[in-house]
């Protein structure tokens, strides 16, 4: 059976500071926002739904981390290594975010020609743009 990525939620420990960080994102991506109120928002690209909501107030005691078990990073992918280069010039620049790992830069040790930057969001999810031929 044959599927693709329908959705994906991505819950935030702080809306105030999340929200304005993805909505930004999403706006770079070409993402339209399909729902949005003080809890969530959601966005589609007509093929990917992602939503963000705000962390219940139960569970904000559970700090997230990239290496416990569950979701370890979101990957968009590009069309050329010049789109990850612009993005990185257009965005994290502009908005002040350091990239990891002194990228962008190649990754042979995953592709041949895998090139890619990594940075986080305000939780310290980590987020990846990359271009892979």
């Amino acid at each position: 059976m044959k599927t693709s990525l329908d959705h994906i939620q991505i819950n935030v420990s702080n809306a105030q500071v999340s929200f304005p960080f993805y909505k930004e994102l999403f706006k770079y991506f070409e993402y339209k926002i399909v729902k949005e109120n003080e809890a969530r928002i959601g966005v589609s690209n007509g093929t990917t739904n992602i939503w963000i909501r705000q962390t219940g107030e139960k569970y904000k005691s559970k700090q997230f981390h990239r290496k416990a078990t569950g979701i370890n990073h979101v990957s968009f992918k590009v069309y050329s290594k010049k789109d990850v280069d612009t993005f990185t010039k257009e965005f994290l620049d502009k908005h002040g975010i350091k990239p990891l790992y002194n990228t962008p830069k190649h990754f042979p040790e995953y592709t041949e020609d895998y090139y890619a930057v990594f940075f986080e969001d305000p939780d310290r999810i980590k987020i990846e743009v990359t271009y892979k031929p």
